[in-house]
């Protein structure tokens, strides 16, 4: 049977047993709704490390007024069911209480990262993923820790974080698992109708064909423009953006002189859908 621990005095002792014995800790934080995407990180973690640690807590911090914290799925027989399969070894379940205790009152904040793309439209999200994950990271201290390339904002975001406050874990991104159709792998796409679900790997073709028009040197801001007029024309209904940054620094950019990265994000129907791929200069 899968641990389930649901207090930080409960996982640092289960954790100082296996550390006593030289063991190799990986964490893997997750919002729970998992799926093979989050099986991958597992895996990973266990050609990495000895121990892994998976963290099934739904964030309030980092849902907005009018976003879908209530409705998010929440499934923990189903994940620890999964969890299992992929061989974690631990599982750290808290409560929103043991997570935020009455009185908290400290937030992480890292400037820059967090304002465009989804900073933009999702104000205060990233400040919730910040202080999160900083407090996973102090609460398990694993030797790595990983996320999915699919929420690269977050993950540079992360990465920065823990550089700057000398938090000493390794931050690993794992690629992005796609369906066959190339669909990103997401909690979300639970929202998505039959009709939608047929429409949903657009996303990730449009960057695909932005990608390969870049590398053949097309005007960037026209491939972007045009990129986004054929996800609407498509039956998306709003698209936060199509934009190609600085795969480092999330800075704009205006060709492929040095290693981009192609983000998007866009509504269809319920689902939020966000997707990247490396654009890389030929």
């Amino acid at each position: 049977m899968l641990p389930v621990l649901r207090t930080v005095a409960a996982v640092r002792s289960a954790l100082a047993d296996w550390r006593g014995v030289g063991a190799r800790i990986a964490l893997v934080p997750t919002m729970g709704a998992l799926h093979e995407g989050h099986a991958a990180l597992v895996r990973q973690g266990k050609a990495a490390a000895d121990c892994v640690v998976v963290s099934i807590f739904v964030n309030p911090t980092q849902f907005g007024p009018g976003e879908d914290f209530a409705a998010y799925p929440r499934q923990e027989a189903a994940d620890l069911a999964r969890l299992q399969a992929a061989g974690a070894h631990l599982v750290y379940a808290p409560t929103v209480n043991e997570i935020y205790p009455p009185g908290f009152a400290t937030t992480v904040h890292v400037g820059g990262l967090t304002e465009p793309l989804c900073g933009a439209v999702r104000p205060g999200h990233f400040d919730g993923v910040a202080t999160v994950v900083t407090k996973l990271l102090l609460q398990v201290m694993p030797d790595i820790a990983l996320f999915g390339e699919k929420d690269y904002q977050q993950l540079q975001v992360i990465r920065r974080s823990a550089r700057d406050l000398d938090i000493g874990v390794g931050i690993l991104g794992v690629a992005t698992v796609r369906e066959a159709d190339g669909l990103a792998l997401s909690s979300r796409n639970a929202y998505l109708t039959a009709s939608e679900r047929a429409i949903a790997p657009l996303l990730y073709r449009v960057l695909c064909q932005s990608r390969d028009r870049l590398r053949s040197g097309g005007d960037t801001a026209a491939i972007l423009s045009e990129g986004r007029a054929t996800l609407l024309s498509a039956g998306f209904s709003r698209i936060d953006y199509l934009d190609l940054r600085d795969a480092d620094t999330l800075a704009p950019l205006v060709g492929l002189d040095r290693p981009g990265r192609l983000l998007a994000a866009a509504t269809l129907g319920r689902a939020r859908l966000i997707d990247n791929i490396a654009a890389l200069p030929t």
